[in-house]
């Protein structure tokens, strides 16, 4: 339909109307007070005790200084106007070039890509809080129009650099200059110049949280000098290769990676007041100490580099981050490993076999442990295990708690990678965001990057009944916990599975021998994890109360030299547990008698029930488990390998000389030495002197008790004539006697002393 003559006219008078009442409104007077110094919020970050771990602004003031034109170095007028708005001398608040510029882009790409937003228009934000979307962007426009028709573009300059927002909380040039560099914008080089100019768009880019984003940015505004000859190459290159930090001692803060973070990703109108974070400062004092401590012991062999997370099970409570060894240090001091992406290793396999145990298999079901070519899109996929050894038929329990490689990716291969990737997804590993094609079977040996606190979080799930929920860093007002509902990433049968595996010393042995620094004196599940190469070495541990997690490595990447999760992350792994102990009660493990487990006897070999021929231990099953024929490989006292495993096994005795007539794996004809073994002791040893933790509750001060060899199908231990429940022991000052006895009669005993 064409609009009549009279429409047209009313829409041009109309459109005139508006235009002169935009107009007059641009010209009217700003609103009193209006471009008065900004007052800068404080605020205080306390740990959970009430001590102060940082304050964002001192306390006479000083970094919410207002600075004159005049008295701002010249080196930052330049680097901010070449960063923000090349053409800021010669428009009118509005660029259109680049107004238009960012129309063509944001319509290629699909989504808002540039703003093109002004000095001016950044002004106008700032003084009038217009939102971030289209129409906040209108008014931004209206607004940057009046702003230039009564102020001088030296006024408006000076509005932007004392009130733009720097990271960290700052806001305006001379915080940030005293914040991260701890002297006056009145004087800075050209190197911090360009880096305060570069986190004018990305403060989250902050040379504390990302020195390395903060140093692409810098490189980037020192280009755009050199581009507008403000300064040479040669000067240039020298800004570029500054130290990104110089701060002292005098205005150190505690958890500096902590807060940092909880700053850096906290919306800027919201920094103000007192913030009562989750830390303990006395735990994250004890546990730097402790991260410090590990890297002077690895460094030669390459392990300069170390961090660990606490965190508490019950709430998610953060009660201790630590980045790295020395934040103060240099550059690399902030990089922060907690929430850096790095490849896990095997320390993923807990959540294959806790959604193995949810699809019906179990601690005593087989998987082969054999060489194995899979095929995959991109092409012949053959894993191999870390010690380079293939050891037959292994028992899931095995498998897991030693670490083996191969029943893993055969695990991954029956219930898919995609399925585990879901899993994990549910386990909190956002960071996996790849497709699951990309990942492919190696997922469960840790192909993927995640980060620590990631991987924290994910095994504080096992602990609360196979239930994920996010970690909490501040505390909530007093008299409420909150907690939000949690995702399911396994049955609470299943962690409790998955726990009991990872806590159990003798599933450990094929792939750690019995000496690990993982006995400690309360329940205490434990895995490990190197990627290729020994570039990274993670090591997590889980209590009834509270989980570790712990990264040893470099920070460059660089192999170490043959330093395993056992060797490296292991250690720090055992000394952090024992502090945390002291400020969170370890507690005990869910165990599956609770969700209705009982122990059964077993072949230790088939893990089928037992038969009168088998080497038997006891293992967990469920009244709606699956039935399992009775064992069928020991027969008339011999060993009946299943036809794949026992073709292997005499493949193997030809590849290895070994000189013996029956088909056997060598780690299964080891399995049957050990039971023909004589019995004895292996822990303690005899000799052994041992002395209560310094503030360990008693109740937790015990020792594993340990035996191997012999025909019984169990021991019975006792410590001076009295008899222990268990295989553990409380200590108790004095000499001991401690005696095992097996089922068959047999017998050994060892003293030792506690001091």
């Amino acid at each position: 339909m064409v609009p009549s003559r009279r429409a047209l006219w009313i829409s041009a008078v109309a459109s005139v109307a508006i235009a002169l009442a935009v107009y007059s409104w641009t010209w009217l007077p700003l609103p009193p007070g209006i471009l008065l110094p900004a007052a800068v919020p404080a605020l205080t970050l306390t740990d959970r005790n009430g001590t102060i771990l940082r304050a964002t602004r001192a306390e006479d003031g000083q970094r919410a200084r207002w600075l004159t034109l005049e008295e701002i170095d010249p080196d930052l007028l330049a680097a901010f106007v070449a960063a923000e708005d090349r053409r800021f001398d010669e428009h009118g608040g509005i660029d259109w070039r680049a107004a238009a510029r960012a129309a063509r882009d944001n319509f290629l790409s699909g989504h808002v890509v540039s703003g093109a937003s002004t000095i001016t228009m950044q002004v106008a934000r700032m003084l009038r809080g217009t939102p971030r979307d289209f129409i906040g962007k209108g008014m931004q426009v209206l607004w940057a129009v009046r702003l230039e028709h009564h102020l001088s573009k030296q006024e408006i300059l000076e509005q932007y650099l004392d009130r733009v927002p720097l990271g960290q909380a700052t806001q305006g040039v001379e915080g940030a200059a005293r914040f991260y560099f701890e002297r006056s914008a009145t004087d800075l080089s050209l190197g911090q110049a360009a880096l305060l100019a570069g986190l004018a768009r990305y403060p989250s880019a902050d040379p504390i949280t990302a020195p390395a984003r903060a140093m692409e940015r810098r490189r980037e505004v020192l280009t755009a000098l050199v581009e507008r000859g403000y300064a040479d190459s040669a000067t240039a290159f020298r800004a570029a290769h500054e130290p990104v930090l110089t701060r002292t001692d005098r205005d150190r803060f505690l958890a500096p990676h902590f807060t940092s973070r909880l700053i850096a990703s906290s919306p800027v109108e919201s920094l103000g007041g007192t913030w009562r974070t989750t830390l303990d400062a006395s735990l994250q004092l004890e546990v730097e100490s402790e991260v410090r401590h590990t890297v002077d012991q690895l460094k030669d062999r390459g392990g300069r580099e170390a961090a660990a997370v606490v965190l508490d099970n019950r709430t998610g409570d953060v009660l201790a981050w630590v980045g790295s060894p020395d934040f103060w240090a240099d550059t690399a001091g902030q990089v922060d490993m907690v929430v850096s992406l790095r490849q896990p290793g095997s320390t993923l396999k807990p959540f294959l076999y806790g959604m193995a145990f949810d699809h019906g298999y179990s601690p005593a079901t087989v998987l082969p442990d054999l060489p194995i070519t899979y095929t995959t899109v991109t092409g012949p996929y053959r894993p191999n295990n870390y010690d380079q050894r293939f050891h037959g038929p292994v028992r899931m329990r095995e498998a897991l708690g030693s670490s083996l490689n191969i029943p893993a990716v055969e695990l991954t291969e029956r219930l898919g990678y995609p399925e585990l990737l879901r899993t994990l997804h549910q386990a909190g590993f956002a960071s996996l965001a790849r497709p699951a094609e990309s990942y492919g079977l190696g997922l469960a040996l840790g192909n993927g990057d995640v980060t620590l606190l990631e991987l924290a979080d994910a095994y504080r799930a096992l602990a609360n009944e196979g239930g994920w929920r996010p970690v909490r860093t501040r505390l909530p007002a007093e008299g409420r916990d909150p907690l939000p509902d949690a995702e399911k990433v396994m049955s609470p049968r299943a962690a409790a599975l998955v726990l009991d595996v990872l806590s159990d010393p003798t599933a450990r042995i094929i792939g750690f021998g019995l000496d690990t620094p993982f006995d400690l004196p309360f329940p205490f599940a434990v895995k490990t994890g190197t990627s290729r190469h020994y570039t990274d070495n993670w090591a997590v541990g889980v209590t009834g109360g509270f989980t570790v997690a712990v990264w040893v490595g470099d920070f460059s990447g660089r192999p170490m030299d043959a330093v395993s999760g056992i060797s490296g992350a292991g250690p720090l792994l055992r000394r952090v547990s024992l502090i945390a102990a002291k400020y969170v009660t370890p507690g005990g493990l869910p165990s599956p008698a609770q969700y209705g487990g009982s122990l059964v006897r077993i072949c230790r070999v088939s893990g089928r029930p037992a038969g009168v021929e088998c080497p038997s231990l006891e293992e967990w099953t469920f009244p709606d488990s699956p039935p399992v024929a009775p064992c069928d490989w020991h027969e008339q006292g011999g060993l009946h390998l299943p036809v794949e495993y026992a073709a292997w096994a005499r493949q193997v005795q030809v590849d290895e000389g070994v000189g013996v007539d029956v088909g056997v794996a060598p780690s299964v004809m080891q399995a049957e030495r050990r039971v023909d073994a004589p019995f004895r002791i292996v822990a303690p040893s005899e000799g052994d002197r041992f002395s209560v933790p310094p503030g360990v509750d008693p109740a937790y001060s015990s020792i594993g008790l340990r035996s191997a060899g012999g025909r019984g199908n169990g021991t019975r231990w006792s410590v001076d004539g009295r008899a222990v429940a268990g295989d553990r022991w409380v200590l108790v000052p004095g000499p001991h006697l401690i005696l095992a006895v097996t089922s068959a009669g047999e017998r050994d005993s060892v003293r030792i002393k506690v001091e």
